[in-house]
């Protein structure tokens, strides 16, 4: 590919991503975070880490979707309005410097659900190497692993902003709520968790694994403190535990895009 950005969130697929670009383009490879509020700042400290350890090049770039009103409106489509500025921005660093590429993390599996992002990485001709190559989620914490990558069993992430239902109006404020809810919830020692932000009503969903752990009464205290403290009025516990995409659930027979 010569010269190529990777939208790097550092998480495993993006890790891998940024990793393999890297070992075959070396210098020709950038790897580019978003500095948005919608990124957690953990998750910022363990990319900047991950890019030291292995000497990649990276660097951020300051998005802006918090100032788009259709980003905020919080509909269906928000993630394309995210996808659409954070490509818009790499796009201008592309023309600017001369990379002939942008290459984002999507993989295999992530082609079977609603990810409106997809739409936008077609528009701006975004390369999706992972998928190119057919590899699943297991597939490439597999190869993580093999390359000693300690992103390979690296908990699913995404934004914060993918946290609040549709139809809730996305806000620096209640997404920085939901991010300090989740960083007490891994103080806790939980690992794999969404906070989800339903206005005075915060719903829980913890992995099936944890579940028994969190379904105690000492926890139950845990989880009220916390979050009455972070201004919820209520306290729940989603019982079918930690789910991807949860919030695509309430969609009407939500088609997922298909990748060109």
């Amino acid at each position: 590919m010569g010269r190529a950005l990777v939208a790097f969130s550092g998480g495993t697929d993006s890790a891998y991503l940024a990793w393999a670009a890297h070992q075959v383009l070396n210098s020709g490879a950038l790897a580019v975070t978003a500095d948005s509020a919608s990124l957690p700042e953990s998750h910022k400290r363990d990319a900047e880490a991950f890019v030291k350890r292995f000497g990649i090049a990276h660097e951020y770039i300051h998005t802006r979707e918090f100032e788009n009103p259709d980003y905020l409106r919080n509909d269906p489509n928000r993630c394309f309005h995210c996808k659409d500025e954070l490509f818009t921005r790499m796009g201008e660093v592309a023309r600017e410097r001369g990379f002939e590429h942008i290459l984002y993390g999507v993989n295999q599996d992530d082609l079977g659900d609603y990810r409106p992002g997809q739409a936008a990485a077609r528009q701006h001709r975004v390369s999706a190497p992972l998928v190119d190559a057919g590899l699943s989620k297991s597939e490439i914490r597999e190869l993580s692993q093999r390359a000693g990558l300690p992103t390979w069993d690296r908990p699913a992430s995404a934004c914060l902003s993918s946290r609040i239902p549709y139809g809730t109006p996305v806000t620096i404020e209640n997404v920085k709520t939901v991010e300090t809810g989740e960083e007490e919830l891994k103080a806790l020692g939980f690992r794999q968790f969404r906070v989800r932000f339903h206005g005075d009503v915060v719903r829980l969903e913890i992995a099936r694994d944890e579940l028994p752990r969190a379904l105690t009464m000492e926890m139950a205290a845990s989880f009220t403190r916390i979050f009455r403290g972070l201004g919820f009025r209520y306290v729940t516990l989603d019982l079918e535990g930690y789910r991807q995409g949860s919030l695509n659930e309430v969609l009407p027979q939500a088609q997922p895009p298909v990748l060109a």
